[in-house]
């Protein structure tokens, strides 16, 4: 069964052409590739594609820009095989990914999410550990060999803070196309569908062994606009709204870690000396969003 790897393209043409060609690159064979266009304005990584010869590469291109979300339910539509990853268009996966991750899926095939060992590079593809990495890394389960997680205790331990790669994550399909995308969380949509996936019945396998290349750089959607008020705001009122869900869940340790979602808060108040030197107007959303539990929702509200 082939890996199908999706990616909604959106950006850098280079980048990009760093991403395709570390599918390419794969020592297993045994995948497909689509990137689908989202009207981006350069046509240049069309056109470079376009000259690959391989069957199993194909380049889509929309007619109009449509945002991330509908890129995202557009790569599902088009996913045919039983395990999938959307892949960021300027991440990298290292020569061993699809190997790992089809070695993990013949083993716990009812997985519903591979999350493989992530590395983090920067725009110029070296390593790097930035500070919000390394936090990743320390709430993250410390395990020597793939461990399935699930219920509960997964709930919490995401809620308190999100130490998932979306890139890197390998999805059952079937998880994709029954599971909703969130249109009005576009930069915490990740966790939200993995959190109902999780509240779903659904399990995590973490494989320990590092094959993913994560780029984090100035233009990546989840390194800019850290402490800008509306992202922040649509984070409480998502960990509010996560609240609520683990409330009618019956799982009320998760209902508090989505209630302080104390990573979340903390990053926050590690952003206050950085804006107050070059973004002095983000300080007050930062300190609400540190001080400021997450807002009450009605039961019976959104899942």
């Amino acid at each position: 069964m082939p890996l199908d790897i999706l990616v909604p393209y959106w950006g850098d043409p280079a980048l990009a052409r760093q991403t395709v060609q570390s599918v390419l690159d794969q020592r297993d064979g045994d995948w497909l590739l689509t990137v689908v266009d989202d009207a981006y304005p350069d046509r240049a990584l069309g056109e470079w594609m376009a000259t690959i010869d391989d069957p199993r590469v194909r380049y889509v291109r929309k007619d109009r820009n449509e945002g991330i979300t509908a890129n995202y339910r557009t790569c599902v539509s088009l996913a045919t095989q039983d395990r999938v990853v959307i892949l960021g268009s300027d991440d990298v996966l290292l020569p061993d990914y699809v190997g790992v991750v089809l070695a993990a899926h013949a083993a716990h095939p009812d997985v519903e999410i591979i999350q493989p060992g992530v590395r983090v590079i920067d725009g110029r593809g070296e390593v790097v550990r930035p500070l919000g990495d390394r936090v990743k890394s320390w709430i993250a389960p410390h395990v020597r060999r793939p461990t399935v997680l699930r219920g509960e205790p997964l709930a919490v331990s995401l809620l308190r803070g999100d130490w998932l790669y979306w890139p890197s994550l390998a999805f059952r399909r079937d998880v994709l196309e029954r599971t909703e995308f969130h249109d009005d969380r576009p930069l915490i949509q990740d966790l939200a569908l993995v959190i109902d996936v999780v509240a779903a019945g659904g399990a995590l396998l973490v494989e320990p062994t590092v094959c993913f290349s994560y780029r984090r750089h100035g233009a990546s959607a989840s390194s800019t606009g850290g402490g800008d008020g509306a992202r922040l705001r649509g984070e409480r009122d998502y960990f509010a709204a996560a609240a609520d869900q683990m409330e009618r869940r019956g799982w009320r340790r998760a209902r508090r870690a989505a209630a302080w979602h104390s990573t979340s808060r903390l990053h926050a108040l590690s952003l206050v000396p950085q804006a107050i030197v070059s973004h002095r107007g983000q300080v007050p959303a930062l300190l609400a969003h540190a001080f400021r539990p997450a807002p009450a929702v009605r039961t019976g509200g959104r899942r």
